[in-house]
């Protein structure tokens, strides 16, 4: 064991010296590896964070949610048809009766109708491109914003067509950019003067499709007092919540039941709307994943190949350097196996060094990413010992011709080289 430890430390004390005498050449032979694992790692340490953020996302709007309208989020099986879902007559609030009516299985259901484009002023502050959602009563219990400052919509307000509102984050810092207290304050859209009775924190956008901190929460029946809700344009979704141990494959069927029966599609007939869930894009999304999945590893895999022969090289061109050491380590009883280790950890330390500057590269843009585009990247212990782990194998696999060729050589030819 005293001699492995040995021979491991003089490997390394080699290697560093291979780095040191021939800095750029060396650099340049590890090139291939250092990219070969910032490919793997990278390709699966971003992967993961997506998916962790997926499913959080996910786990805070729950996957027993029904998203019904007439656009379906994926193609029902073919060609995405939207000449024909655009001809399909828009959720109302004859559906939205019709299931809090008559389904046993949803515990909540409510109208969102999303005007895009909306322009709000207060005084002399001007803000566009705002997300407008107009919802009934319960939309606050399938999506996951919370309140900042002041209240969410009362009951009244929404069934009363109020004109009152909550802001995003965004639209409050912009109109009010002197933070001051908006509670109570006007604003002005869609040609009306709301009421601001609270404010969103600040969320980002999620899964479903709301980005809550450029947007205006107000009353359905607010909008529908001044917008055609019920137009081919309009874009309106009902959202169902399943019931507690509700499966949701059960609530979707009694929905799709009544939705049928009131607006009488007939027996044979194709639904005239859609029922989306979240776990249709979580099923497109894993099939994209594993298809970027392959093209880094494709990519990773010719990379730790020209890695592989670089390191390769610079063994051979070390074995060369020593021939005459390496005689005269035989010539004093050096067994074969001790110069075929010595020069195997060699070329792994080396093929080490090349992947951990490719761990370092992903740990930093990692840190990048997560602080400067807000997007939540991890490098877990699982991805490092991969790469880690690929990096020895590399090692392994490119110095072993060298090493065993040194491990063969004549003491004596060994000694008289030049």
């Amino acid at each position: 064991m005293r001699a492995y430890l040995q021979i491991a430390v003089t490997s390394l004390k080699t290697a560093l010296q291979e780095l040191k005498v021939n800095k750029l050449r060396t650099l340049l032979s590890l090139l291939g590896v250092t990219i070969g694992i910032f490919c793997i790692v990278a390709v699966f340490t971003v992967l993961d964070s997506l998916e962790k953020n997926i499913k959080t996302s996910v786990a805070s709007l729950g996957d027993d949610v029904l998203y019904i309208g007439k656009w379906p989020w994926m193609d029902e099986g073919g060609e995405y048809k939207w000449w024909e879902y655009w001809r399909r007559p828009v959720m109302t609030t004859r559906e939205l009766t019709a299931i809090e009516q008559q389904s046993q299985t949803a515990g909540y259901a409510t109208l969102c109708f999303t005007a895009s484009e909306i322009t709000a002023k207060q005084r002399d502050q001007e803000v566009s491109g705002i997300s407008g959602y107009a919802v009934t009563q319960h939309f606050e219990k399938m999506q996951n914003f919370e309140i900042d400052e002041g209240r969410y919509l009362n009951a009244a307000e929404l069934s009363g067509g109020k004109y009152v509102a909550v802001l995003g984050s965004e639209v409050y810092e912009e109109l009010f950019p002197s933070n001051g207290d908006p509670l109570g304050q006007i604003i002005n859209f869609d040609g009306r003067r709301y009421h601001v009775v609270g404010t969103l924190r600040k969320a980002g956008d999620n899964m479903a499709g709301f980005n809550f901190d450029r947007s205006i929460i107000y009353s359905y029946a607010a909008a529908a007092s001044t917008t055609d809700v019920t137009s081919l344009n309009a874009n309106v979704s009902l959202m169902v919540k399943a019931k507690e141990s509700i499966a949701v494959e059960d609530l979707s069927s009694e929905t799709e039941g009544i939705l049928r029966a009131v607006r009488r599609v007939a027996p044979g007939e194709k639904n005239n709307f859609s029922i989306n869930q979240l776990s249709q894009l979580t099923e497109r999304l894993n099939t994209m994943f594993a298809m970027i999945d392959l093209v880094g590893l494709v990519i990773a895999f010719f990379s730790l190949l020209v890695g592989g022969f670089g390191i390769a090289n610079i063994m051979f061109v070390s074995v060369k350097e020593r021939t005459k050491i390496i005689g005269l380590k035989k010539a004093i009883g050096a067994r074969p196996a001790v110069i075929l280790s010595e020069f195997l950890l060699e070329a792994v330390i080396l093929s080490l060094i090349g992947g951990l500057l490719g761990i370092v590269i992903v740990f930093l843009l990692s840190l990048v990413l997560t602080y400067l585009a807000d997007f939540s990247v991890t490098l877990s212990i699982q991805n490092f010992l991969i790469g880690l782990s690929i990096s020895s194998l590399v090692g392994i696999l490119a110095g072993y011709i060298p090493a065993r060729s040194a491990a063969n050589l004549d003491p004596v030819v060994a000694i008289r080289s030049s």
